[in-house]
């Protein structure tokens, strides 16, 4: 049995790291056409003296959903809250109640973000980003996409952390 554990382990993982690599790269893809349209933005206004109304919602929704996405490249990793003090200071089993600690914490702010989301989603429905014409739940959505990521990626780190973090010795 536990041989057909580890496989599922193991496959589970590699869906949550396809999952989160794919989210990390559309995040800087987000990244990438921010800086674009932000360039566009000060090119059309001081140098054609044209300004675009559609540039400015536009990178702030690009900044938003480039967030959110890549949050969960920091939860995968480990990296969002470091507590490197006490990390330090314990080691053992009281090293693994912290880590699980910050761990738990974390997945309740994320609960909370896809809970709240999903609502906020919801609110939104009707109204339209001014400058975009699109609907503002697209920007929105975000908050729930991200939050749901997120989970499946500190689940990941939990149950698969980095080798710094999985087994720490007498010596650190």
């Amino acid at each position: 049995m536990s041989g057909a554990l580890a496989h599922i382990r193991r496959g589970a993982l590699g869906i949550e790291r396809v999952v989160t690599w794919t989210a990390v790269a559309l995040g800087c893809v987000c990244l990438v056409a921010a800086v674009g349209v932000g360039f566009y933005q000060v090119l059309a206004r001081f140098v054609l003296f044209r300004p675009a109304s559609w540039s400015e919602p536009f990178v702030q929704s690009a900044l938003i959903w480039m967030t959110y996405l890549t949050l969960c490249g920091a939860m995968r990793t480990g990296t969002l809250i470091s507590v490197d003090v006490l990390k330090k200071a314990t080691q053992g089993a009281a090293r693994t109640a912290l880590r699980l600690a910050g761990a738990g914490a974390i997945l309740i702010l994320l609960w909370v973000i896809l809970w709240q989301g999903i609502a906020i989603v919801w609110r939104v429905r009707f109204q339209t980003i001014a400058g975009l014409g699109v609907p503002a739940s697209y920007v929105y959505a975000a908050l729930p996409t991200g939050a749901a990521l997120s989970i499946l990626a500190l689940v990941g780190h939990v149950i698969d952390p980095p080798p710094d973090q999985a087994a720490p010795d007498a010596s650190s």
